[in-house]
Formats: structure tokens, C-alpha cells, sequence
């Protein structure tokens, strides 16, 4: 997935920029809505993230360009105004979606996933999801491998699909408990050491190539190969 960060805080254009780097995807990063609208307007994105004060031109007015010249594509609005009456300005611009400030990465990244899967299912929705001979049906919340059913707790179902939704990219602890447990904090457990071995079990261990990898120090990523 390649993303375009326009966000004139660096901090804060550092931390999205490396987070999502961190987990695959490709970033580009502008600081002001004149260069953003350019960036935008000469290469191909899969999501915006669209700071809404930026100097320059700033993210309204930058929002609505781009609707107004045909472009479709998701955009992620970021601001520290929190009131209803700022973030309905800005659905009604045309944000796909609002976040405040401050916000945890893993609600950043929940929401552009909403994002993408919302853009799938107008382009014809997204019923299943594939990794080599590994398969999982979002309809009947079933998994095969090798046509070999599995057969997956309600917690293994929402583990397996959380990985395979971020297929070939490193997935995090704070980000699994906070996705997939919905904890907004580490617990202090090995609830995740225990639930990742459980599915290694059935979706690895009987098979000869292994899906499931630990990258150490880092997280978890799902893919056929290293």
C-alpha cells in the first residue's frame, strides 16, 4: 500500500511515516497543502493522510481540490479540533473519515484498513483471504489449508484474519491487543505467546512450509516466505 502523509508537525509526520514503514507500506511525506495537492495530483495513492491546518493551503481547502478535480481517492483527516461541528465540515468536505489528535497508531492504522476494505467492497466485495495454500473465508469464518479444514476458536479466527488483513507486514504486540483483544494496554500476559502458538499449531505444524513468523524484537508477520 503506498500512503501520502501531508502533515506539517514533524513529529508527528515522523511517527505515522516510520509506524507505517515499520509494517510495509510505502510513505510519502509532504509539509505543506500546496506541495501535498501536487504530490497528489501527479502520483497514485491508495490513502491520504490529510492534516487539516497546514500552511500554505490547508487541509479543507485541499480536500475539496482534489474531490472537485474527480479524485476518489481515501482520505484519513487529521485534527485537534474535536468538536461534532468540525469533524462533520469535514466528512462533509469529503474525508473518508476523521481522527483526533492525539491518537494511538494502532487506531490510525485500524481506520485506513476500514478505509481500504470500504474501497474493496465498492469495486466488488472482498469475500476471502489467501496466503500460498492457506485460505479464510469471510463469509463462514472458515480456514483450509491444503483443502484441509481447520478448524479455529472465535479469538483464532479474529487473530488469523487481523494477520492475514496485513499480510507481509510486521504486525505488533500493541497492535494485536489493541485490534484483536481491544486492550489499550499491555496486560502484562503472554495471552498473545499463547494464542499465536495455538494457531501455529493448526496452521503450521502439520504442513511443510511455515506461515506464522516471529520477527524478533519487532512482532509477528504472516507470508510465505522469509
Amino acid at each position: 500500500m503506498k500512503v501520502l502523509v501531508v502533515e506539517d508537525d514533524k513529529e508527528v509526520a515522523q511517527f505515522i511515516g516510520s509506524s507505517l514503514q515499520q509494517i510495509g507500506y510505502v510513505v510519502d511525506r509532504c509539509e505543506d497543502g500546496k506541495q501535498g495537492l501536487l504530490q497528489a495530483s501527479v502520483e497514485t495513492y491508495d490513502a491520504i493522510i490529510l492534516d487539516r491546518m497546514l500552511p500554505g493551503l490547508d487541509g479543507l481547502n485541499l480536500l475539496k481540490t482534489l474531490r472537485a478535480t474527480g479524485s476518489n481517492v481515501p482520505i484519513l483527516l487529521l485534527s485537534a479540533m474535536a468538536d461534532v461541528s468540525h469533524r462533520v465540515e469535514g466528512l462533509q468536505a469529503g474525508a473518508d473519515d476523521y481522527l483526533t489528535k492525539p491518537f494511538a497508531f494502532s487506531e490510525l492504522h485500524a481506520r485506513l484498513e476500514v478505509m481500504f476494505r470500504r474501497n474493496t467492497h465498492e469495486s466488488g466485495e472482498q469475500t476471502s483471504l489467501h496466503c500460498a495454500d492457506l485460505s479464510l473465508n469471510l463469509l463462514t469464518q472458515e480456514a483450509k489449508r491444503a483443502e484441509t479444514l481447520i478448524s479455529l476458536q472465535p479469538r483464532e479466527y479474529r487473530l488469523l484474519e487481523y494477520l492475514l488483513r496485513n499480510q507481509d507486514r510486521v504486525v505488533t504486540r500493541t497492535m494485536l491487543l489493541e485490534s484483536v483483544w481491544d486492550y489499550h494496554f499491555d496486560p502484562q500476559t503472554n495471552v498473545i505467546d499463547v494464542h499465536i502458538s495455538r494457531l501455529r499449531n493448526k496452521i503450521d505444524k502439520p504442513f511443510s512450509q511455515v506461515l506464522i513468523h516471529t520477527i524478533r524484537g519487532r512482532g509477528y508477520v504472516i507470508k510465505s516466505g522469509l
